[in-house]
């Protein structure tokens, strides 16, 4: 076997190639490497055309490794009479490798056109698909168009695939229009924030027989977010056995986003769903003979817990809702920051403030750009004024538009003109575009992606905030104590749980919290802090001291005797199991961090 030439390698057999059966072929593949990245050169009317990995990010494609389409492949195709369909086919990386499975597994001959149905919108990649196919000595049928248009006909046995990955952002128009009723056909009723794969998934399934299977690489937030939900409870109704495999490293170095394999098969519902972990791609072929874990999850809710014991979830779900806590939504309402649209221009230091000459009430201070400052519980006016003096962009541009402009503003604002700053993202919308929208200080600053857990930590100094953060304004009647403890109370396992639990992991190891998380995640009562308040304020030197030292653990230690001992009533092997389980899901996001970091 040739050395590949990249990670993404297209790996074909030889024999289809040479057209030499070689013996005993069920038991032996033979292969040559077709290299796709990190552009590609294709033929199209006579002209080369480069189909680069920007290109392809456009429109959600990326390259499937050998061993994931063979992993999804072997499973889904069982008979050499089975029909495959691949609705997002791009340069026929499925489409070979079922053919090679079928042609494998019949008695002889090589399967037929109407086998190995391949549909992609990008002409480009359908033309060197078939070009492929060809290649390797079989026939397919392989069309030109938007796989929405398609009209469903239940004949196929497997459909396989990677579908296209866009952001909700970037799927607009009549794709998005197209995608949506098409899900709505099935039932499947999707929010405004949903990305291209989830209607895919949906529609996709249409084109099954009913004791079909469905084999797809999708985003890991099929997991957890709030508009896969839809799409979640349609697997367990449509399908009879849905199975997910996950990944502890990141398989697509390329993107952000975690994956998962999806195996789905059969006439449902499904009273639950299985999980399988793999370590990275080379464990792919354990996973068949490993332990699968079944979980049976609340309606709507996420499949995040599929990945922790029973008892464990349990264990959680008693704490969580029981007397001695609540959720940050309870406290108060959580925001995000500021869109300057141009941090650089809109924040200024000290010597920027003055060097322009721009008067004080043009300005308005703010925590800097980041969250490595806030490490502490508290953010102090003289932690302010340190980080002022340090350099630190502690100013936000703001002048009144009901004031005239200092000569300094003035001159400010014409230096953003040479800058072409108007033109930048939210600038271009606003009237006029150097006026940033500003949000009242909030009372705790809270941050939303981090390594290691939401840090929250109080607004001493007032000021305003940048969308680097979140920001809390806590209802009236608990803003008093909820400013005093409620970041030092966060400092606990249940918490600290909470946080995986209901938030998403992202590539390189990130934890992060969308607005709509946060809100969910669980904090102890303003009750229970009340009631607690003269311990917790003891603990505070020694939590600092701890966290200052970058000793999470003997904080969080000093927190739960208080909280989940003594107020919540909990023993050591119930506090260890929290812990435990946090563990479990810490440990995932740190072992993508590590993967990340050394591919980087």
């Amino acid at each position: 076997m040739p050395a590949p030439c990249g990670p993404y390698a297209l790996l074909i057999p030889a024999y289809f190639v040479s057209r030499r059966k070689p013996v005993s072929f069920s038991k032996h593949r033979l292969y040559y490497t077709v290299c796709p990245e990190p552009s590609v050169t294709l033929a199209n009317s006579g002209n080369a055309v480069s189909d680069t990995l920007a290109k392809r990010k456009v429109r959600g494609a990326f390259f499937t490794p050998p061993q994931m389409t063979e992993f999804i492949v072997d499973w889904a195709v069982r008979s050499g009479e089975d029909s495959v369909l691949e609705p997002s086919c791009g340069e026929a990386a499925f489409l070979v490798t079922a053919a090679t499975r079928l042609a494998a597994l019949k008695a002889d001959g090589l399967p037929g056109a109407k086998q190995i149905v391949g549909v992609d919108v990008h002409a480009d990649s359908a033309n060197q698909a078939t070009r492929v196919m060809q290649d390797a000595g079989f026939q397919s049928e392989i069309s030109v168009s938007d796989f929405f248009d398609v009209e469903p006909e239940a004949r196929f046995d497997a459909v396989v695939g990677n579908p296209p990955y866009v952001r909700y952002q970037d799927f607009a128009g009549d794709n998005r229009v197209k995608g949506l009723e098409a899900a709505l056909t099935q039932g499947v009723r999707l929010s405004g924030l949903t990305s291209s794969w989830a209607p895919f998934v949906v529609h996709a399934s249409r084109f099954l027989k009913p004791t079909g299977r469905l084999g797809l690489v999708l985003p890991a937030e099929l997991l957890t977010v709030n508009y896969a939900a839809e799409v979640r409870r349609f697997l367990l109704k449509r399908f009879r056995s849905v199975k997910l495999v996950m990944f502890e490293a990141r398989v697509f170095p390329e993107v952000l986003e975690d994956v998962v394999l999806l195996l789905a098969e059969g006439e449902g519902p499904a009273p639950h769903f299985e999980v399988s972990q793999a370590y990275d791609l080379s464990s792919l072929a354990d996973v068949e003979k490993g332990d699968w874990t079944w979980f049976a999850p609340d309606k709507g809710a996420k499949w995040t817990s599929a990945l922790l014991s029973t008892e464990s979830v349990k264990q959680y779900n008693s704490v969580s809702t029981g007397d001695g806590f609540t959720t940050l939504l309870d406290w108060g309402q959580t925001s995000l920051g500021s869109v300057t649209g141009n941090n650089k221009y809109f924040t200024l230091t000290q010597a920027e403030v003055k060097e322009w000459g721009i008067h004080a009430n043009e300005l308005r201070r703010i925590s800097p750009p980041g969250s490595r400052h806030l490490r502490g519980l508290s953010f102090s006016e003289t932690s302010w004024k340190e980080l002022g003096s340090n350099g630190a962009r502690c100013y936000l541009f703001a002048p009144s538009i009901d004031r005239e402009l200092s000569e300094g503003a003035a001159s400010y604002i014409a230096h953003g003109l040479n800058l072409k700053v108007e033109h930048a993202y939210k600038c271009r919308n606003r009237k006029p575009w150097w006026k940033v929208p500003i949000k009242k200080a909030p009372d705790i600053l809270l941050t939303y992606m981090d390594h290691v857990r939401p840090r929250m930590t109080t607004n001493l100094a007032g000021v305003a905030y940048l969308n680097s953060l979140y920001g809390i304004e806590l209802k009236a009647d608990y803003r008093k104590v909820g400013m005093d403890l409620l970041p030092l109370a966060a400092i606990n396992s249940l918490t600290l749980l909470g946080a995986e639990m209901v938030g998403r992991a992202y590539g390189g190891g990130l934890l992060k919290l969308e607005p709509t998380e946060a809100d969910k995640l669980p904090l102890p009562s303003p009750d229970v802090l009340l009631a607690f308040a003269s311990e917790l304020r003891a603990l505070r030197p020694q939590v600092n001291k701890a966290l200052g030292l970058g000793k999470l653990f003997d904080a969080v230690k000093l927190i739960d005797r208080v909280l989940l001992v003594s107020a919540c009533g909990l023993v050591q092997k119930e506090i260890n199991s929290l812990r435990e389980s946090r563990e479990v899901l810490f440990g995932r996001r740190e072992s993508r961090s590590r993967v990340a970091n050394v591919s980087d």
